[in-house]
């Protein structure tokens, strides 16, 4: 029997891996909950669960390297080690960033860029399949500017504003409040009643299930700017605009425009193709679609794929450096890797 490799993608709301042959083809996949270390409470059971799934009917012995894509990934080798052995794995995988799995999921190329919004936000440059550039990723705090959290967090915000007077009318009232609270939670009483309970059920859920609960609200925001709220198409315009400029950091362009070199040179300013990753950019949402727009006019965009599979080709190339059959093997991954569902 030959060898087998493991790829893990631990984003903020789902931890998902593959387990897959030398030659490329998916042998087994596992999926659990979120694994990220700063909004997610226990993300080594996640890993460790995601892992048994993927291995189940298996051979544990058989498994000769893996690789995991985690957000904040010098934090979170321990985690990443720990579930390993606790999923009877020998040895100790690699620990590399999610952003870049993304990009290795979606293209076979060494050089590009890639931009991420999911749960969080995050851009990054990618040459010879090493991240040499970031932009955001600084989590729901301080950053991840476009983000699911980063909406969801305005969106709770912008309800409770039109509650108090301090922000325009919106029927983010309804939907939030829907959302947090329950059907038929707004009623008639939108005043500090209202304002009340809303206060406390998203200050309870966060203290629950970490902030990356916020990011559930994110899809409340993209429906009511499809519907025209104005309060939420300002919203969904301004994530749109922070990601767009994330995009142009790394890509080289916001250099360009500032009179400056990127690392590299000039030679290596926008090399390769831009993945959107993250299902606000993967998925049909009205901030895909205002990114797509103003970033296609100046990259090549691809439509990011299976990040699990591209954390196993790297193991795979790891384990074959310079071989043609690591190649072939990216390839077949990225051509299996489809939508989970």
């Amino acid at each position: 029997m030959g060898a087998l490799f493991v790829g893990v993608d631990g984003g903020g709301t789902s931890t998902r891996c593959v387990v897959v042959t030398g030659s490329g083809e998916i042998a087994g996949r596992g999926r659990a909950g979120g694994a990220n270390a700063i909004s997610v409470p226990d993300p080594v059971a996640n890993l460790r669960a995601a892992l048994l799934g993927a291995l189940e009917g298996l051979d544990p012995a058989r498994v000769a390297g893996g690789v995991f894509g985690l957000a904040g990934s010098a934090r979170a080798a321990e985690p990443a080690e720990r579930a390993w052995r606790e999923a009877g794995l020998a040895g100790r995988p690699a620990v590399v960033a999610d952003v870049l799995v993304a990009f290795t999921g979606a293209t076979d190329q060494p050089d590009g860029a890639v931009l991420v919004a999911g749960t969080g936000a995050i851009g990054a440059r990618v040459r010879d399949r090493r991240i040499v550039r970031r932009a955001d990723g600084l989590g729901w705090l301080l950053g991840d500017e476009g983000s699911g959290v980063w909406l969801g967090r305005r969106a709770a915000a912008a309800a409770l504003h039109a509650l108090d007077g301090r922000g325009a009318p919106t029927v983010l009232v309804a939907r939030v409040a829907e959302a947090v609270l329950g059907t038929g939670a707004a009623g008639e009483d939108d005043g500090p009643a209202l304002t009340r309970a809303l206060v406390a059920a998203v200050y309870a859920r966060v203290a629950e299930s970490g902030p990356a609960w916020l990011g559930t609200l994110a899809p409340v925001v993209d429906a009511a700017a499809r519907e025209g709220d104005e309060v939420a198409r300002g919203i969904v315009a301004e994530a749109a605009r922070r990601l767009c400029r994330t995009a142009r950091v790394v890509t080289g362009e916001g250099a360009r425009e500032r009179g400056a070199q990127a690392e590299g040179g000039p030679d290596q300013i926008g090399a390769g193709p831009l993945v959107l990753a993250g299902s606000l950019l993967t998925e049909p949402t009205e901030i895909a679609h205002l990114v797509r727009a103003e970033l296609g006019r100046r990259a090549v965009l691809m439509r990011a794929g299976d990040n699990a599979a591209g954390a196993a080709a790297l193991a795979v190339r790891a384990a074959l450096p310079g071989d043609p059959r690591a190649d072939e093997a990216h390839r077949v991954l990225i051509e299996q890797g489809g939508p989970w569902g």
